[in-house]
């Protein structure tokens, strides 16, 4: 944060919600929480069993039974039809590929499915020869056996999937469409042309061209909504299940995923899409909720594997730094701070204690700056190292922190802040880390609260396993040359 980019107001607020931030274009969507027309958020509605990957794996299954019908006997045996399906289900399951809708062409999907099928059947084959050499696939066998099965799932998985179109073109699902007026009216006559890929636009969340006027009864063209009790009674009345988004804008996005609706960003580009993955030649993909990403679970396990080790390793340099504070500073080596952490949830943040604040007010609402003339030598080297933050490891097994996230705030100044920043309080959907995508790009300390904030959010949205393995491996780097915070 800069003291010249960002203002604080003199006293905290209420705790922001998600959906509070200000959407560009877009008048009064959410009213401040304690306002008397505030609209409270429905229950989330709970996900449906997921039945429509069914038929699917029923395609896939199917496929490797005719495939292996052309094995010879003894090879076509119960244990190698298990073991192939197995490894077909698991493997295109775990890719996303059971999830096809209406959308998807199978010619899209051939490359993947004909790579987890030749892994599947290759795998099989060398667990029957190692095992039982008796029974071990000829290359000619093995080759036919594939064969079949890519054009096997290719048959199956396309009636499905043309079958799926039918029933959207037949029973189009209704959707509202976020953007500026004159694109969405644009993508909502698009997709009203062309019901084959199964969305309805019956309403457009935006700002009224004329800043507010109600649109006058009789006037074509779908209507617009600008508030929460609009919204609110559209997806009710109308049985609203898809929201599409024409820009970007997570507070709306958070608010459609609450209400259970399948949410859709149109536009922009997408390095890994399919050549399918477009309604009438708007580039489109589903927003997956975050609660429904893959891998969240290995990212707690990734912290516990993590953090037990080092901490266990780092105590030698924690007795040395708490010695070192207590030979420099005095009594009391550790500062306990309230923090903000994931969905809004406080807990108490362990830091080696760098200086000595007047009393809690000023620990509450003063923004620690560098150069602070109160600081010692050894409080001035344990923030430049970044050493004052290995109590947080603590943090982190108790699954108050992750190991990578936005950096947590305290609750004065995330409120402050939520006000004066767009999405400031998107940054805790996701648990607070140790570190984050914006500290590995030097954003630490006294810089700007909207660049921090931006690179959260993008991390937030675009969130792998593999880009939480980068960052820490980043921030070892940089440990090397520290720069503090």
């Amino acid at each position: 944060m800069t003291t010249e980019s960002t203002s604080v107001p003199p006293s905290p607020g209420p705790w922001p919600s998600a959906v509070q931030g200000p959407v560009p274009g877009l008048a009064s969507l959410a009213p401040q929480r304690g306002a008397p027309d505030r609209l409270a958020l429905p229950p989330r509605r709970r996900a449906r069993p997921r039945l429509a990957a069914v038929p699917l794996i029923a395609a896939d299954a199917l496929a490797v039974l005719l495939a292996a019908a052309l094995l010879p006997e003894p090879q076509h045996e119960i244990r190698l039809l298990l073991m192939v399906a197995a490894c077909v289900l698991v493997l295109n399951g775990y890719a996303g590929l059971h999830r096809s809708g209406a959308l998807t062409s199978v010619l899209d999907e051939l490359p993947a499915l004909a790579a987890r099928a030749g892994v599947a059947w290759c795998v099989a084959a060398a667990v029957v020869a190692a095992y039982t050499p008796g029974l071990a696939i000829g290359p000619v066998a093995l080759c036919s056996a594939y064969g079949v099965h890519v054009a096997a799932v290719c048959l199956g998985r396309g009636a499905v999937q043309a079958r799926r179109r039918r029933t959207a073109r037949a029973h189009p699902r209704s959707a509202l469409v976020v953007g500026g007026l004159a694109a969405a009216r644009r993508f909502a006559a698009a997709a009203a042309q062309h019901p084959e890929y199964g969305i309805r636009p019956v309403g457009i969340v935006g700002a009224r061209p004329d800043g507010g006027t109600p649109q006058p009864a009789g006037e074509p063209g779908l209507p617009v909504l600008t508030t929460t009790e609009e919204i609110h009674r559209a997806v009710i009345q109308n049985t609203v299940r898809d929201a599409v988004f024409l820009t970007d804008d997570s507070g709306l996005l958070t608010l459609f995923q609450h209400y259970g609706c399948t949410t859709w960003r149109v536009g922009g580009r997408s390095r890994d899409g399919a050549m399918g993955d477009h309604l009438w030649g708007y580039a489109c993909r589903r927003v997956v909720p975050l609660g429904e990403r893959r891998g969240l679970t290995a990212k707690r396990a990734l912290d516990v594997v993590l953090a037990g080790p080092a901490l266990a390793l780092a105590l030698p340099v924690l007795l040395l730094c708490a010695l070192a504070v207590r030979l420099a500073d005095g009594p009391g080596v550790l500062f306990r701070q309230e923090r903000v952490g994931q969905n809004g949830r406080l807990f108490t943040l362990l830091k080696f204690r760098t200086l000595r604040p007047a009393d809690e007010t000023e620990s509450a609402t003063r923004w620690s700056v560098a150069n602070d003339r109160r600081m010692s030598a050894v409080g001035g080297f344990l923030r430049r190292s970044s050493l004052d933050e290995l109590p947080q490891l603590w943090n982190v097994l108790r699954g108050d922190m992750s190991l990578v996230g936005p950096r947590p705030e305290r609750p004065y100044f995330v409120a402050q802040f939520s006000r004066i920043h767009a999405g400031y309080a998107d940054r805790h959907r996701m648990p607070v880390g140790l570190t984050g995508l914006a500290q590995v790009h030097g954003l630490r300390g006294d810089t700007s609260i909207e660049d921090r904030c931006r690179f959260d959010n993008h991390y937030i949205d675009h969130w792998s396993l593999w880009q939480d393995v980068r960052i820490l491996l980043r921030t070892a780097a940089g440990l090397v040359r520290p720069a503090g915070s």
